[in-house]
């Protein structure tokens, strides 16, 4: 594989890690604790509507961007995990008079395994995508990460 595209996917990837860590426990001015499934597929439509605006996606295309958003969501599902409050867990570690070192590693070891089980169904829907894309689109692509604020910012 070349460099570029490695360190593309690499990117890509960890931004969605990111991203899906960030929203499992993002909170707006008017909604407090995790998102709910019908807010999370509001936002999901939107994004797919933007990203597929943005590089002025095919049919075909678009089926692959939305299979790549089914295994984000699987990706983000898996690292949740099953705890229904994930700040709960982080403050269960903070909670005694002393940092509960055990706990956190177990809880870093478990969403690594979680990440790393889903890891090659995310990176092959990834390059399936990116595959699919015509050296134009690749080129936007390129462009719209090297931005300072992320290729999905506003403004």
């Amino acid at each position: 594989m070349k460099p570029w595209i490695h360190k593309t996917l690499i990117g890509i990837f960890g931004a969605s890690i990111a991203l899906g860590s960030l929203t499992a426990c993002s909170s707006s001015h008017h909604h407090r604790g995790p998102m709910g499934a019908e807010k999370m597929a509001e936002m999901r439509g939107k994004v797919l509507s933007r990203v597929s605006s943005k590089l002025d996606l095919n049919e075909t295309q678009n089926i692959k961007l939305q299979a790549l958003a089914d295994k984000l969501e699987a990706q983000r599902a898996a690292f949740i995990g099953e705890v229904a409050d994930p700040r709960t867990e982080i403050q269960a570690i903070m909670a005694g008079a002393t940092f509960d070192r055990a706990r956190a590693q177990t809880l870093i070891e478990e969403k690594t395994r979680a990440v790393q089980a889903n890891s090659p169904e995310f990176i092959n829907a990834l390059a399936d995508f990116y595959d699919s894309l015509n050296p134009e689109q690749q080129q936007k692509v390129r462009e719209l990460l090297q931005r300072r604020k992320g290729w999905m910012a506003r403004g």
